[in-house]
């Protein structure tokens, strides 16, 4: 009897999945959740879609596509391009040390980095690569992604160079022993005037806060009283890096931040005092291009009335995101919460879930409208804030500058947009560094290049080597732009030939921002005031 009871419910068990399989529609006998939709989408396509699929590759598209149905922000990042983002953080990463660019189907140096690999074995700027271990790349139409693959590799692992240098008759052969690369984030460090110090932060790295407290020492054994931060087209990084550097210059007990979410209960950071220019005068320059932990440090000197904020409204990200790794190397980074600046703002800018091109395009909006050329053409919609002295600041949209400096276009063509976008003036400008490099390396200050580059009437020398390349020649537009011409390949030779403070230097010369900040300072006003109460607010 027993064995008889067994085989009947064996026997219905598969009449009853015979029945369900053929006769209900093909429906799933499933608890209908989410997740189990989606696994058995793919089995079902896996199973039964008229053509092949990859699936791995459906996989990985979908998860792309649902992360961004959350939020502008929230990401999948492919197992092959996840060590490259890391490396971004971390500030270095294992290759060889070298800064390129393709022309002509030849990979063209244009920096060696310091401290790199490359430096070592006696790499100069202007080599061409023409061979990679025993495998020739020139001329064969590889491009700069497929050039820099092929160059990187594990820390330690050897690679083959063949170089082509001016000058040399024979092609010249290197190998070199990939290591650690650094890549400094704070990247000038200099004296806009006796006693104003500048430091350029590019991103917000591991390496970034003691960069900056280097910086700080060699500022101050050059005697400054006061500074500047140029966070411009800086788009952050690590959200403690900022709230460390933040630290530096508030006094004790300031809040800098808190970060809320709905499974991440309120966090705040506050100073702690161990700062050591809590009084110093401070500007702290930021533009549309500025965004994530760069807001979070002008926030917080903002907020706290600690300096003064000049430049082009920031670009509005407020989110924090949580990197979160799969068993293949692959990562997502998930936003977790919100983070808020002293005030209480949150600065994201409004955005529509699953819009992301939309997001994309505000800065084109921004411009379109006119806000980078007017203060009155910025729309502040957000909720109002205020600072510590009871200033009024705005959230939701970026953080607004207590001092608007208009984008410069009065010098700009469609001839030289054309041609600065091309990428002819930067090629014009390596060609012209290659063939003096010589003469230029003999040449210490930005005085003295610009001196010589003043003789080598080099606007002409462009627009008939433009031409050439097939951008038509424009008088009357190349008369106009004649400056912005000259300051740019200027900009680039000096790039290629010196250290990057050279090259900060000369940017500066004339950098409106810049001539503000030193305005601010030199008449002791970095120092925000109260403002005044009205007769109405006084009743």
């Amino acid at each position: 009897m027993p064995l008889f009871l067994a085989l009947c419910l064996v026997a219905g068990i598969l009449i009853g999945t015979f029945y369900a399989n053929h006769f209900s529609g093909n429906r799933l006998n499933i608890i209908n959740t989410g997740s189990n939709k989606v696994n058995d989408l793919m089995r079902i396509i896996d199973d039964q879609y008229v053509d092949t699929v990859d699936m791995a590759e459906l996989v990985e598209q979908a998860m792309q596509q649902i992360l961004s149905e959350l939020d502008p922000h929230s990401a999948y990042i492919r197992a092959k391009d996840a060590e490259a983002s890391i490396e971004n953080l971390r500030g270095s990463f294992s290759g060889i040390g070298v800064s390129f660019t393709m022309q002509d189907d030849t990979a063209r140096i244009i920096s060696v980095i310091k401290g790199g690999p490359s430096e070592k074995v006696g790499l100069q700027a202007g080599d061409r690569i023409v061979s990679v271990d025993g495998e020739t790349i020139a001329g064969k139409g590889i491009s700069s992604d497929e050039c820099m693959k092929r160059m990187k590799g594990e820390k330690g692992s050897k690679v083959k160079l063949g170089i082509y240098r001016r000058g040399e008759k024979q092609t010249l052969y290197y190998t070199i022993i990939r290591g650690d690369v650094p890549v400094h984030s704070v990247e000038a460090t200099y004296m806009l005037t006796p006693e104003t110090g500048y430091i350029k932060i590019n991103a917000f790295s591991e390496t970034t806060y003691p960069e900056l407290l280097v910086a700080l020492a060699e500022l101050n054994q050059q005697g400054f009283k006061d500074l500047v931060i140029d966070l411009r087209g800086n788009t952050g990084g690590i959200m403690q890096t900022a709230i460390q550097m933040a630290n530096i210059f508030l006094p004790k007990n300031r809040l800098i931040l808190y970060t809320e979410g709905r499974k991440s209960p309120r966090q705040e950071y506050v100073s702690d005092g161990r700062g050591a220019f809590p009084n110093l005068p401070l500007v702290v320059l930021v533009d549309e291009g500025s965004a994530s932990a760069s807001e979070i440090f002008a926030g917080a000197i903002q907020d706290n009335d600690r300096g003064t904020i000049i430049g082009r409204r920031s670009f509005g990200k407020g989110l924090v995101q949580q990197p979160i790794e799969f068993r293949d190397g692959s990562l997502i980074r998930l936003t977790i919460a919100r983070y808020y600046t002293p005030s209480g703002r949150c600065i994201q800018k409004p955005y529509e879930k699953g819009h992301g091109d939309e997001y994309e395009n505000d800065l084109m909006e921004r411009y379109e409208r006119g806000e980078f050329f007017s203060e009155d053409s910025i729309k502040q919609n957000g909720p109002q804030f205020k600072t510590l002295l009871g200033r009024i600041v705005y959230g939701s949209g970026g953080i607004m500058p207590d001092i608007f400096i208009p984008e410069d276009t009065s010098d700009v063509t469609s001839y030289y947009k054309e041609a600065n976008m091309s990428g002819l003036i930067r090629l014009f400008a390596l060609d012209f560094t290659d063939e003096h490099r010589d003469e230029l390396n003999e040449l210490e200050t930005n005085d003295e290049v610009i001196s010589y580059l003043d003789r080598q009437n080099l606007i002409r020398k462009f627009a008939d080597f433009a031409q050439k390349e097939g951008l038509k020649k424009r008088n009357l537009m190349l008369y106009k732009s004649r400056n912005l011409f000259k300051r740019t390949i200027y900009a680039h030779i000096i790039s290629n030939t010196k250290e990057t403070e050279q090259f900060y230097e000369f940017i500066n010369r004339d950098d409106p921002a810049i001539e503000k900040a030193v305005e601010i300072l030199a008449e002791g006003k970095a120092f925000p005031e109260a403002p005044q109460e009205t007769e109405n607010e006084k009743d």
